[in-house]
């Protein structure tokens, strides 16, 4: 596995590279992007990208959690919580990846 991490920074820049905008154009478009990304999920939609996979958001109800370190039980509250399921055609780029290595 990499150390690596890819930013916003990277994406605006090969928006930028790739398509020809300004620097601050690639970044706005960029923002905006992930924008409507976040807002559709916070709307508890799912955002489903060809090619690449499903952001959703479920609902967890509570259920009764243990302290590891104690042994204790803890309650824990009912929360939204995000999922990613990746396309198969992800899933089989990301395994040929790991082929070359």
């Amino acid at each position: 596995m990499s150390d690596k991490t890819l930013t916003r920074m990277d994406l605006s820049e090969a928006v930028f590279r790739e398509v020809g905008l300004s620097r601050n154009e690639s970044a706005q478009l960029v923002e905006s992007v992930l924008q409507h990304i976040s807002d559709a999920l916070v709307r508890g939609e799912q955002v489903k990208i060809s090619s690449f996979g499903t952001f959703s958001v479920r609902d967890k109800g509570s259920r009764i959690g243990r302290n590891p370190k104690t042994g204790e039980e803890v309650p824990i509250e009912p929360r939204r919580v995000l999922s990613f399921r990746p396309s198969h055609l992800m899933k089989d780029r990301v395994a040929q990846g790991n082929r070359t290595s």
